[in-house]
């Protein structure tokens, strides 16, 4: 066990980020387990439910350094191309902020009225 107090920090810290780690890394490799079994299942409905949540974790994990972006990319794209491989149609992806607002819902901004500035002396 360290003795100097910022090493003894250092050690909780590294346990708790070798917890999120793990937890990160578990999720993705049940998410790749899960879209492996739908492919073998061959029904397309849960192929494409397992590849979007097998995307996402793999998208968290290369945010969260846990697995590097091109690693990230590569599995990927040897997912996406299993999918095509299986004749399932690629869903169109929604953009995050198209999808969060509401149609018809615009927010109202106040205007500031225009106060007059005195004229300065010259």
């Amino acid at each position: 066990m360290p003795i100097i107090k910022s090493a003894r920090k250092r050690v909780k810290v590294a346990a708790k980020a070798k917890s999120r780690n793990a937890r990160t890394k578990r999720n993705l490799r049940d998410s790749l387990k899960s879209f492996t079994k739908a492919l073998s299942d061959g029904k397309a409905a849960e192929i494409a439910k397992a590849e979007r949540a097998v995307m996402s974790a793999i998208d968290t994990a290369a945010k969260k350094d846990v697995i590097h972006r091109n690693k990230a990319a590569r599995q990927k794209s040897q997912i996406s191309s299993r999918v095509k491989a299986a004749g399932v149609k690629p869903a169109k992806a929604v953009p995050k902020k198209a999808a969060a607002k509401k149609p018809g819902a615009k927010k109202s901004v106040a205007k500031k009225t225009a106060v007059k500035k005195p004229a300065t002396k010259k």
